[in-house]
């Protein structure tokens, strides 16, 4: 634990995961580094569209799955005018902790304010363009670490914010021909996370004080990821007859009720790093089958990963304690 709060970056990767190859360096330093494991996520709705996608899975990563869903299980977004004002803030949640998003998807920063945060657009960084230009990494990592309090390599003594996440995915981001959208943002994520390790390198201001998550998300699946992406224990596996014998993982679990609705297979990916905050563990490259055999956190719910990063922002109590 450290002796100040750090101030909290989370890097989101919507539906970037599969396409993480070997020649995304910065992702596997930063695992080789890192805290690694699975975030497990519930099954989709049938005939769910990329878009509600999108929000649901936001709304998982910050636990805010009550504020997605009303009553009739539709998008709490239809009826927002009514409902919003009974949804308690992200400040509220969190002992007034400011919050950021910063994304290019308009139903997604809809959203984002409902749950109040502080929706970020990217014309207000990079001029009038809807998305950053391809050379716009370092500009883009500096802004980051500016609304961090972290500028010029040093931290200033207050914040704009203390927790920001950005969320790339869905070509949403990048000006590329259609059909490789989604491989630009993965070079643009893989780049940006090079920048800012660079910033945060052992030994440096910015380094004892940020708190880095990488979370990349598999977006739409299907019954063919099952068999690859499984992250069922290798007993229920090899003998799932036996299953009732088996004690339950605790991702499955919320207190003392059963999640009947996870989906034990294509989790998100995390890696979480702090300089001589987070502990490393035997994961050598990001990868699914590295973090399975080699990760520190295996599986947690994807609606916990929020409260462990507030713990770290001494906005929350221990998670699990």
């Amino acid at each position: 634990m450290a002796d100040k709060p750090s101030r909290g970056l989370l890097l989101y990767g919507d539906g970037l995961a599969r396409f993480i190859g070997p020649a995304h360096s910065h992702l596997h330093s930063l695992a080789s580094k890192a805290n690694c494991g699975f975030l497990s996520v519930p099954n989709a709705p049938p005939s769910e569209s990329e878009d509600d996608r999108i929000v649901r899975e936001f709304a998982v990563v910050v636990d805010a799955c009550e504020a997605y869903f009303n009553k009739n299980g539709q998008l709490s977004s239809e009826t927002k005018s009514q409902k919003s004002s009974l949804i308690p803030t992200v400040s509220e949640r969190f002992m007034g902790m400011r919050a950021a998003l910063l994304t290019n998807n308009s139903s997604l920063k809809s959203f984002g304010e409902i749950l109040g945060f502080n929706v970020l657009h990217w014309n207000g960084l990079f001029g009038n363009n809807n998305s950053p230009p391809a050379l716009s990494v370092d500009n883009l990592a500096s802004e980051l670490l500016t609304f961090l309090g972290f500028q010029e390599g040093r931290i200033t003594e207050s914040s704009q914010f203390d927790l920001l996440i950005l969320h790339i995915g869905s070509g949403e981001n990048l000006n590329v021909e259609k059909g490789k959208a989604t491989a630009g943002d993965m070079e643009f994520m893989n780049a940006l996370l090079g920048v800012i390790m660079l910033a945060a390198q052992p030994g440096t201001d910015i380094g004892s004080r940020l708190h880095l998550s990488l979370v990349m998300g598999y977006g739409n699946v299907s019954k063919a990821d099952e068999p690859v992406l499984s992250i069922l224990s290798p007993n229920y596996q090899k003998n799932p007859q036996l299953s009732a014998l088996y004690p339950r993982q605790s991702y499955t679990m919320r207190g003392e009720s059963p999640r009947n609705d996870d989906r034990h297979h294509s989790p998100m990916l995390i890696a979480q790093y702090q300089y001589a905050v987070t502990r490393k563990d035997m994961v050598e490259t990001f990868s699914f089958e590295d973090f399975k055999e080699r990760s520190g956190n295996l599986t947690i719910p994807a609606d916990r990963v929020l409260h462990e990063i507030a713990f770290k922002l001494w906005k929350a109590p221990k998670y699990g304690a």
